[in-house]
C-alpha cells in the first residue's frame, strides 16, 4: 500500500489542487479601482467512483473599499445596490476572511496542498481577490496566485459554448435569466457546469487512477 492510497482521491485528481469555484459581483471592470460587491465560493467533493459534485456556497455582500469607484452601468448590468439598508455588507477583510476560512479548512481536509479558483472568465474573479487580498493585507490567501480552472474555455471545448447560460443549458442544466447575475446564482451554476465537464471527462476514462476500489 503507498501513500497515495490515503489521499482523498480529489487531491490526487487536480495535482494537490482543490478546485473551488468562485463569482464575484463588482462596480466595474478594474480590479484595483472598482468596488468588490458580492462574492461566493463553491465547494465540491469527489465520490467513490470519481465524479464530482457541488458541495457548500458560502458567500457575503462587501462593501465598497474607502474610494472606490462604482460605475453606474455595472451597477445596472448585476442590479445592486451598494447602499440598500438591508444589504448586510461586510467590510472587504471580514468578507475575505469569511470565504477563505472554510476553504482553507476544505483544503487541509481533503489532503490538498493549495485552492485553485474555477470560474466563468476566471482571469476577473481572481483579479479582484487577489487586488482586494491586497489592499487588506491578508497573508494566506489559499488560491494559487495565476492558475485557474476557466469553464469558458471547458465549456467551450465539451460543448461548443461559451456564454455561461447557454453553456449550462448545452450540460443540460437549468437556468434562470432572472436570477443570473447573483454571486451566488451564478457560481453555484459554475460550480454544476464545472462538475459536469469534468464527470463527462471521468466516463471516457474509466479507469482513472483517482477512484478508489
Amino acid at each position: 500500500m503507498t501513500d497515495t492510497d490515503h489521499t482523498p482521491a480529489i487531491a490526487q485528481r487536480f495535482r494537490g489542487f482543490l478546485p473551488i469555484v468562485v463569482d464575484v459581483e463588482t462596480g466595474g471592470f478594474d480590479a484595483r479601482r472598482d468596488a468588490l460587491l458580492e462574492i461566493a465560493a463553491v465547494t465540491v467533493r469527489m465520490d467513490a467512483q470519481g465524479h464530482l459534485a457541488p458541495h457548500q456556497t458560502h458567500a457575503c455582500h462587501v462593501a465598497p473599499f474607502p474610494g472606490a469607484n462604482l460605475d453606474p452601468k455595472a451597477l445596472a448590468f448585476t442590479g445592486i445596490d451598494p447602499n440598500h439598508p438591508f444589504r448586510d455588507a461586510m467590510e472587504e477583510k471580514a468578507a475575505l476572511q469569511h470565504i477563505f476560512t472554510p476553504i482553507r479548512q476544505q483544503v487541509r481536509e481533503t489532503g490538498c496542498s493549495r485552492a485553485i479558483l474555477v470560474g466563468h472568465n476566471a482571469a476577473f474573479d481572481l483579479g479582484f481577490i487577489n487586488a482586494a487580498v491586497e489592499r487588506t493585507g491578508i497573508k494566506r490567501n489559499p488560491f494559487h496566485p495565476f492558475s485557474t480552472f476557466d469553464t469558458v474555455t471547458l465549456a467551450g471545448l465539451a460543448y461548443g459554448q461559451t456564454v455561461l447560460a447557454r453553456a449550462a443549458q448545452a450540460a443540460g442544466l437549468e437556468w434562470d435569466s432572472n436570477e443570473a447575475h447573483s454571486a451566488i446564482y451564478d457560481a453555484e451554476r459554475t460550480a454544476e457546469l464545472f462538475c459536469a465537464i469534468v464527470n463527462r471527462w471521468s466516463e471516457l476514462d474509466p479507469d482513472h487512477p483517482w477512484e478508489h476500489p
